[in-house]
């Protein structure tokens, strides 16, 4: 059999195809539950070869009931494939923002807490990292909008129907505004729902979260299921550039 240049584009393809879907799960909750099949189908294979036929046949019928189960489980990230396919986006190449832009989204970012700091006008900004956080984005109001210091200030106006909740960036996108974030069971004594919000979000996810005190004009990044307060615009500036767009550990 002869490996023609057809069969060569037909293999890259399917590579191409398999990377973009191991990709868009990576680092979400998807990503666990892989494994947790990858264990299941690879104790099968084993307990059929040593002829462990009992062991076999529950494993079988977990295999089905994972199968059955797994549209429903993977519902949103289902959801969100089929959109970046409608959208053409599933043959983007990654990393297509240059440091140039990143440099841009977050100089805007900056810009835009240090004046709602300044106005003590209250804030909420997740930065959205390896784990996806399309579930969060439904709770609140899509947007898909240009991140800039105007728009987001706008947002948080007190008068303004979006005010309350969290913006969620992503891929350089404000992606939603008015989402409900978890709150933390820490106890953290003298600091309101925003400050909860944010250190719940950093304790499930890994996102970098930017909290505005209307009260004082505080302002906080959580990191971690860490808060960080009483933040300057050049402390807030370096905390960025380390955890969102150098993905620093905590």
């Amino acid at each position: 059999m002869i490996f023609t240049l057809r069969d060569a584009i037909d293999i890259l393809i399917v590579a191409y195809v398999i990377y973009r879907v191991i990709d868009s799960i990576q680092g979400t909750r998807a990503t666990t539950l892989v494994k947790g099949l990858a264990v299941i189908f690879a104790s099968s294979v084993v307990a059929r070869a040593l002829s462990l036929r009992t062991v076999s046949w529950l494993l079988d019928q977990t295999t089905t009931i994972v199968l059955v189960a797994l549209p429903v489980v993977f519902y949103p990230e289902l959801r969100r494939g089929l959109e970046q396919i409608g959208r053409g986006q599933l043959f983007t190449w990654l990393g297509s923002r240059g440091q140039e832009q990143e440099n841009l989204e977050l100089a805007q970012i900056v810009q835009a807490v240090v004046r709602l700091s300044a106005k003590k006008t209250g804030a909420l900004v997740v930065l959205e990292r390896q784990t996806g956080l399309h579930e969060f984005v439904e709770t609140g109001v899509k947007l898909d909008a240009l991140v800039s210091t105007e728009l987001l200030m706008n947002i948080f106006e007190p008068n303004s129907p979006l005010h309350d909740g969290a913006i969620i960036i992503s891929m350089g996108r404000i992606s939603s505004a008015a989402s409900v974030l978890p709150l933390t069971d820490s106890n953290l004594a003298g600091l309101g729902t925003r400050h909860r919000a944010a250190v719940g979000m950093s304790e499930q996810t890994d996102a970098v979260i930017i909290v505005v005190s209307e009260e004082t004009g505080t302002i906080s990044l959580a990191v971690g299921g860490r808060l960080r307060r009483y933040l300057t615009e050049a402390r807030l500036k370096e905390q960025l550039s380390y955890y969102w767009q150098r993905g620093g550990a905590e």
